[in-house]
């Protein structure tokens, strides 16, 4: 059956989303807008949960048109039409949908959408998108659909989890109370916090992001709160700060739980009183900074271990934010793969010589796997794959291959008789079995007092700073678990 040209659009008035054909002989008389044959008229369909959203008979309906975008679409609004999205689609003369993204016509996505029995998404340019699908493709368009939608930085849904947690970020994204953001590492926690500040009333001001683990604590109070010129050494002209750099708009600290103790005592002032006192200044300066703060850390258990301050717990912990583990948001996984093949292989220059789809058997295999690393892990595995696939044009199951199992400490033992078991298994190098040698030290030193950081770095002679950086590493190389617990 040839095709015709469809007009759909899909809008919040009313909570209805209507479906209109051009080149319509005979306005007039309302009929079924989508059929897959004579008399087929698509039935009316809930759509959005308790929102009473649902397709209406439009205008003239004209034979031919096919029922698969029809389906397609049918799945995939509910997602699109939420309110933090403020999507009109558009399915013009081209097949073209425009998806404008938080009301703003600058940041459209243009995306031509068409059958081929060779399923395929690809970027023709910037924010145009092409998706190609077949009868037999048709779940994963959805997921390939989604993963369109959501160009441009928004965040990648489709588990009941996420969307709820969008919807309430939305919600919270018009105050002006801080937000902790946890959850474990590489789970998207600043995917999660830009969202936020998109949706925010700050979303035209600056967003401003900082590592709170990367810096030694003398350059990071400088490079949060500012200094003067001649402040201290090296201090060759005065610096603004992140605060100040961040005024209007918001500010995200992530590794909050690694911030010294002295610190948190200057974050709190800048919190309850809305100002900050750079380095070798005698004058207060007044901010308006919305803080978002991440951890992959349990607060709770820092601030009874001495590491945190209760008192900024309890300031930054007015509207807390937990995003699950990959693991548990199994829905989410085929459209974050099918984005991922966006970003690193549609776009490059020679994106028509590498693949463009992921088949069933791959997805299967990728929603089965337990993702100890999360997001990051997955992103991994799909870049992984491209490279593999060659010129092949999709992403088959033989191209997944996933990452080695990473022991953590507390998986084997949780002391430092298991490091001596992994020097005991050969070491790469000098340098790795030196790391190994070091954390069991310092593991060692942590059982003896309790998981104290304060005295654990007294006892062994370094800076709690420097304790803090070698935590971190041994974290990041699978020795420690990325909460932090032994």
């Amino acid at each position: 059956m040839a095709v015709r040209q469809i007009h759909a659009e899909a809008a919040q008035c009313g909570k209805r989303i209507t479906h209109r054909c051009r080149n319509m002989p005979n306005p007039s008389q309302p009929k079924p807008a989508f059929r897959a044959r004579e008399g087929d008229a698509l039935p009316h369909s809930r759509l959005d949960g308790d929102v009473t959203q649902c397709i209406t008979a439009a205008i003239h309906g004209s034979e031919g048109i096919e029922a698969r975008h029809a389906a397609l679409l049918d799945t995939v609004l509910p997602l699109l039409g939420r309110q933090w999205q403020r999507a009109r689609l558009m399915l013009g003369e081209e097949g073209r949908f425009d998806i404008p993204r938080g009301g703003r016509p600058k940041d459209a996505i243009e995306l031509d959408l068409g059958f081929d029995a060779a399923p395929s998404v690809a970027r023709h340019s910037g924010s145009r998108l092409a998706l190609r699908y077949g009868e037999n493709s048709r779940d994963l368009a959805r997921a390939a659909f989604i993963a369109c939608a959501a160009q441009g930085g928004w965040p990648i849904a489709r588990d009941d989890k996420s969307l709820a947690l969008l919807t309430l970020a939305e919600r919270i994204a018009g105050s002006e109370i801080p937000v902790l953001l946890e959850g474990p590492t590489g789970t998207g926690k600043e995917v999660l916090a830009r969202f936020v500040h998109r949706l925010s009333p700050r979303r035209d001001g600056p967003f401003v992001a900082v590592n709170c683990a990367a810096m030694p604590e003398a350059m990071l109070e400088g490079l949060l709160f500012g200094h003067r010129k001649g402040a201290f050494t090296g201090a060759g002209e005065a610096r603004e700060g992140l605060f100040r750099a961040a005024d209007g708009g918001t500010l995200l600290l992530d590794e909050i739980g690694e911030l010294p103790l002295a610190l948190q005592a200057k974050l709190l002032r800048a919190l309850q009183e809305g100002e900050v006192l750079p380095l070798g200044a005698t004058t207060p300066i007044k901010i308006d900074v919305r803080i978002v703060a991440c951890t992959n850390r349990t607060l709770a258990d820092e601030v009874a271990l001495g590491n945190f301050r209760e008192d900024l717990l309890y300031r930054l912990n007015v509207f807390p934010l937990e995003i699950p583990a990959l693991r548990d948001r199994q829905g989410d996984i085929a459209p974050l793969a099918f984005g991922m093949l966006l970003r690193h292989a549609c776009e490059r220059a020679d994106a028509e010589s590498l693949p463009n789809w992921i088949t069933g058997h791959a997805i299967g295999l990728l929603e089965a796997h337990a993702w100890p690393g999360n997001v990051r892990e997955l992103e991994n595995v799909i870049r992984r794959a491209i490279l593999l696939a060659g010129d092949a044009p999709m992403i088959e199951a033989e191209h997944i291959v996933f990452d080695q199992p990473v022991r953590s400490m507390s998986d084997q033992s949780g002391s430092a008789s298991s490091v001596q078991g992994a020097l005991d298994t050969g070491a790469a190098s000098l340098s790795d079995v030196a790391f190994r040698s070091e954390a069991a030290a310092i593991l060692e030193a942590l059982d003896s007092h309790n998981g104290h950081r304060a005295r654990t770095a007294q006892s062994l002679g370094i800076s709690e700073r420097t304790l803090r950086y070698r935590l971190a590493s041994m974290r990041e190389s699978g020795l420690l678990k990325a909460g932090g617990k032994l």
